[in-house]
Order: C-alpha cells, then structure tokens, then sequence
C-alpha cells in the first residue's frame, strides 16, 4: 500500500535511507546534497504541529518558512479551498478573471496604505518582486525617460531567488555570492539610522537620481539576510528621501505583511505608503503558493494608453489561480474575525521575555524580538547539524541558519507550546556554547 498522501510511492521510496544523496530524486532547497543529512519525512500537519511518519510530532517553530500565520489546516481556509475545486481549480487570467481574484483585489486595495489600489497576481514573493522591478523601470520608459534602470537596497536585505530578485539583494555577505558576477548591478547600500547616515543617504539619492528607477526594501525586518531590524523612524527618512528626490519606493513586504511584525503591515507603523508593494507568505495562510505586486495610481496610470508597448507585458501560467485566491479571501477572514495582532503582541512580549537569558551567554551576540519573530544572534555558526538534531531531540522544529537561531511561529501558538519551543532554545544554544 501507499504511503499517506503519496499515491504510486513504495514503501521504500519513503524512508531517511532512500533520500540520502544517491537515492530518491529530489533536488532539495539551500542544501549540500553531499553532507546534509537526510529530511524528516512528514506525514501530516494540524495546529502547530509537524507529525512524522515515524509517529514523532514536532512543535513547529517556523510556520512552513513564515507562511502558516492561523496555523496548519484550518478548517475555514481548507473549506473554501475545497469548495474553490469542486467549481474551477484553475482558468487562465488572460482575456478572462473570476470572482475569487476580483474580491481578492478589492479587500487587498482597501486594507493596504494609500492609494495602493492595483493588483498584479502572481504565484510566488520572488515573482512579486521581479514584478514590482519592471513595473518601476518601465514606469520612467512609459514616461519618455530613458537611464532610470538601477536600484538601491540594502546591505543584509533579501528580496528572493530569481535574478532580478538577487540583484539588489546583498550579494557581498547574502547567499547569492556566487552570482554576483552574473547579476544586473545596483547600488547595495548600508541601511541609514543615524541622522549622518540618512543625510548621506539623501545626498546618495540626489547624485544618483538620474539613473535610479527605485529604492527597495523590506520594512522593519530584513528577514532571510540576517533577521535585521530596524525601526519605523527610519523607515519612514528613508521613504521621505525617496519622495524628496521622485524615486519611486518599493517596499518587500513578502515577510514581514500579514501581521508578522505587530501591525497588518510594516508600513503601517511608519505611516508610509510606498509606491509599489510586494506580498506572498502569509497571504493564502501558508496554504498554497500565491503572490501580488500592488501599484499606487501614479505608477498604474503610467501604463495607461492606446500603445501595447505602453502595458506591463507580464503574466505568469498560473497567476491568480482561483484556489489560492480562494485560500487568500479565508485567511483575511480569519485577520478579520479572530484576534491575530493582539496574539502577536502576546507572542512579542513572551518571547522577549523568555529569550533573555541567553543574553547572558558568552556565545550570543543579541536577543532581539519583534511581532511574532524572535532571534538569537550567535557570534559564529558552527556546527549547524548538531542544533538542528537537537532541536528535533527535543520536540521542536526549528532551522537555524547564518548566526541566527530563531522562532517565527503561527500566530494561533498556544502559551504552553510556545514556552516548549522557547526553552528548547535557551538550552540548546547554552549547551552549544558549552561545546566550544
């Protein structure tokens, strides 16, 4: 008989020993196919918890890299999806468009800052910002000028795997080293805090306006670069140097939207709506895979016209795909009708309060928490491995990388669970220091 879930799979196909590398046939993501070792093979999800096929269950500490803010297989997300099949799984967007995707737009447009009231879908946050590239390069060529084609961003930033995506994420100390040669090149700046800092930004931007298309940026948190926060202060100079000198701003928010970091988005605690915004993760509630570029009306506009050539000629196989915008309606139902920031306020001061004592740690270099995001920042990472089995020793999933270990949880984390995987990590980085 198959295994749970997987239909035509052998018994042997599913084991730790069939997934090394050599066996099996999967490439997997940001892994060494020759060391790493095998995967936990998983045979089911509900709550906040991960069940293995060998019967362990694991608090999840990640929420499916960030995504699964109500949880896994809430029933309110899984029944719109399963009454989205039974009707229209999927149907090409071009020339055509369904009621899931045209209310989607429309709570999108009235929930986001500003006048962000145009709606680009896509399947993915990568594709969200190659997206939101294009439509700020082709908004000055729409205007007759020609040049503005480079972006700004910022050191420790990370805006995806695709290519325009690592051009202006940091390639000098980010994950993309290897490309750096091949990429498109923009200007990877240090993030501005001080006030010498932001008026050598804003000089920056008026030296370089004349070829600057945009400057992008994840509010408050730059995630996968590193769990690097900065305030809403700083947020907001920036965004204000932008609009001083007409450079659009396009704020990745694929992390940090949805809640993540104690407001619906993180441009709203810096009352900043920027020209362009970037959304995936936690827009189908970790479900399905969904994305969208939203545009301002000066931006939209500048595609407006009788030329063709003056459209966003753009359009992904499976952009807003009905089950996913199915998937995204419910999970703003859900933001809607039960309580998530005020969990995420709990959680940010739990974990605050429950990371502390690894500031005592002679290993640790900061314990910061925002929102629903905690972070152990270590001195140097080694022995990578060992924490990982040790977290999975102790019940929980976590997965450090960098000199991070960190917990983004579902917002629905009971206080018990929550203090499980909190303990697990003040212990394990106290005896990962002790190791030497």
């Amino acid at each position: 008989m198959a295994k749970t879930g997987f239909q035509g799979a052998r018994q042997e196909d599913w084991t730790p020993d069939a997934l090394v590398q050599g066996g099996g046939n999967v490439w997997r993501p940001f892994t060494q196919m020759a060391t790493e070792a095998p995967p936990l093979p998983v045979a089911a999800t509900h709550g906040v918890r991960i069940r293995l096929e060998d019967g362990r269950e694991l608090i999840d500490g990640m929420a499916s890299w960030w995504t699964a803010c109500h949880g896994y297989n809430h029933p309110h997300i899984t029944g719109a999806i399963a009454g989205q099949l039974e009707i229209m799984p999927h149907v090409m967007f071009g020339g055509l468009c369904h009621e899931a995707a045209t209310t989607l737009a429309r709570r999108l447009a009235r929930m986001l800052p500003g006048d962000l009231d145009h709606v680009f879908f896509c399947d993915s946050g990568s594709v969200a910002v190659e997206i939101a590239l294009k439509m700020a390069i082709q908004f000055w060529i729409n205007h007759g000028v020609r040049g503005r084609t480079k972006f700004a961003a910022f050191r420790h930033g990370y805006h995806g795997d695709t290519m325009g995506a690592m051009a202006v994420s940091d390639t000098e100390d980010g994950m993309h080293q290897v490309f750096a040669g091949a990429l498109a090149e923009n200007f990877i700046l240090d993030l501005p805090r001080t006030k010498a800092e932001l008026a050598a930004f804003d000089s920056f931007l008026g030296r370089n306006r004349d070829v600057l298309a945009g400057v992008i940026m994840e509010p408050l948190v730059q995630a996968a670069g590193g769990m690097k926060f900065h305030d809403a202060d700083t947020l907001a100079a920036i965004f204000a140097a932008c609009r001083r000198h007409d450079v659009l701003f396009l704020a990745d928010e694929v992390a940090t939207g949805f809640g993540r970091t104690g407001s619906m988005f993180g441009c709203d605690q810096a009352g900043i709506a920027p020209d362009i915004l970037c959304l995936s993760k936690a827009l189908t509630g970790g479900t399905i895979g969904l994305g969208a570029t939203v545009a301002n009306a000066r931006v939209y506009d500048a595609f407006l016209g009788d030329d063709l050539g003056r459209a966003l000629m753009h359009g992904p196989t499976f952009m807003a795909n009905p089950l996913a915008c199915a998937a995204a309606n419910a999970s703003l139902d859900l933001f809607e009708a039960e309580p998530r920031l005020q969990e995420v306020k709990a959680i940010e001061a739990r974990l605050a309060d429950a990371l502390a004592p690894c500031r005592g740690i002679e290993a640790v270099r900061d314990v910061r928490a925002l929102g629903a995001i905690g972070v152990i920042e270590l001195t140097k990472m080694r022995d990578l491995e060992w924490l990982r089995r040790r977290f999975v020793e102790l019940g929980v999933w976590l997965r450090p990388f960098g000199d991070m270990v960190y917990v983004m949880p579902a917002f629905t984390i009971g206080a018990d669970d929550l203090g499980r995987i909190t303990d697990a990590m003040v212990q394990v980085v106290g005896e990962w220091s002790r190791r030497g």
